[in-house]
């Protein structure tokens, strides 16, 4: 089981309550945890990623084990803290402003 923990606004559109405790197959890579997220909380599809690129959103950041993994491949495997559910993925909403 994959420990997910989402954005304020994120979890409040799919009424999740907490962090989300999800199966993915192996090998666990962010692509993956996305495709179960986006197939279990279908309200949730283009929100972390483009619909039809399948890029991530410009504000959207992803965190394993206190690494920013953000830029890195999506089907890039995450690390075994994070594949069997010891440490949550971050997914987080980045702040712009000034």
């Amino acid at each position: 089981m994959i420990r997910v923990k989402l954005p304020a606004h994120l979890r409040n559109l799919a009424g999740i309550d907490g962090e989300l405790v999800i199966e993915v197959g192996a090998p666990v890579t962010i692509e993956r945890v996305i495709d179960v997220i986006e197939t279990q909380y279908p309200m949730l599809q283009g929100t972390i990623r483009d619909r039809s690129t399948r890029n991530r959103r410009a504000f959207i950041r992803f965190y394993a084990c206190e690494e920013d993994w953000s830029n890195s491949p999506t089907d890039e495997p995450l690390p075994a803290e994070i594949a069997d559910g010891r440490t949550p993925l971050l997914i987080v909403g980045a702040m712009a402003g000034g």
